[in-house]
């Protein structure tokens, strides 16, 4: 039988329940962390049958290889065999992770992802970008494969501090940009504590959906849904490698400020669109700090980006409020001034 992808409901147990009866398995396995050990399986305990618990370190810092090669140490003691499922409950760390080493694990075990961050919801359990941080690279080794299910409930969100509810924010505030004017407008006029998050979850959810369905492996159109991150990634790889604390969508917010900005100066956006950018996400987001001496450090990571070629960076940059360009060439300059603007030292 095959399965609907993403389900959003606000009855996740009755659903879980449902799914479980629709896939033939041998064996079931629950991928966690401390935090959703703690605050999130207590709530889908009841209604999981007979499984066993694989618990990892939270944090970005732990999305590594030697965190699968845990997972799959734990799979094996346990005997699976390539008809064994694993549930992935957690944010984006747990999800890229788990589905990786689903994946990986004796060519490829059954997943469902369980995402209980904003980021996760809206973003990161939605596309099938699977893999780890490698030599502090973020995401530098992976695959695409979409879980097997995904079910997602605003439940979870009341688990959350305010900060990682900011944190996935973010994406929400980029599918709008990229590919929905309208509602961008309609965001502009809704504070983050006043959200309807059954709403905003499945806006984000059809957006990327659809950018995925247009091109599953990210050769042309799917690249759109990396603005902010071209600059953003640069960013949070700095102050992962530097022990400077970022969240995710605090880097992306940055980023999608900083490209604004070279969208701005290629002519591609007006002043007046710049300014209603900049100004909503300063309202959600504080700035990051950045010193003028680490311009050029966290400038020097956007050569590793995956959407370069050779060693031209490429980036998705806006054309208009709901509507994006990809592959647009930036240069290193374009990088630094847009950091430079940012952080006020121009």
């Amino acid at each position: 039988m095959t399965l609907q992808k993403v389900i959003i409901t606000e009855s996740i147990n009755r659903q879980l329940v449902k799914t479980l009866e629709q896939i033939n398995y041998t064996k079931l396995a629950v991928l966690v962390d401390e935090n959703t050990l703690k605050h999130c399986y207590p709530i889908l305990e009841s209604e999981l049958p007979e499984h066993a618990i694989i618990q990892i370190k939270s944090g970005e810092e732990f999305k590594t290889l030697a965190t699968c090669n845990h997972v799959w140490k734990e799979l094996t003691a346990l005997a699976f065999d390539h008809k064994g499922l694993l549930i992935n409950i957690g944010g984006g760390v747990i999800g890229d992770l788990g589905g990786f080493s689903a994946r990986a694990f004796k060519r490829g075990i059954q997943f469902l992802n369980i995402p209980t961050t904003l980021l996760a919801q809206v973003d990161a359990s939605i596309g099938g970008k699977l893999g780890v941080d490698f030599n502090g690279l973020k995401n530098h080794i992976g695959l695409f494969s979409e879980p097997d299910q995904v079910l997602i409930d605003p439940i979870f969100l009341k688990t959350l501090p305010v900060e990682e509810l900011r944190s996935g924010f973010a994406e929400v505030i980029k599918h709008n940009l990229i590919s929905d004017a309208t509602n961008w407008k309609k965001l502009l006029k809704v504070s983050l504590d006043s959200m309807n998050w059954m709403n905003v979850i499945d806006h984000s959810v059809k957006v990327k959906e659809s950018v995925v369905a247009s091109d599953p492996l990210e050769d042309g159109p799917r690249i759109i849904l990396n603005f902010g991150h071209t600059i953003g990634h640069a960013l949070e790889t700095y102050c992962m490698t530097s022990g400077k604390k970022i969240l995710h969508g605090e880097a992306v917010a940055a980023g999608m400020i900083m490209e604004s900005l070279v969208s701005y100066r290629k002519g591609l956006i007006g002043k007046l669109q710049l300014a209603e950018i900049e100004s909503y996400i300063d309202s959600v987001f504080q700035r990051v700090s950045i010193n003028e001496n680490e311009i050029s450090d966290i400038a020097s990571f956007a050569i590793q980006d995956k959407k370069n070629k050779g060693n031209t960076i490429y980036a998705a940059l806006l054309e208009d409020i709901g509507s994006a360009l990809w592959d647009v060439e930036l240069t290193s300059e374009d990088i630094v001034q847009s950091i430079r603007y940012y952080t006020n030292y121009t």
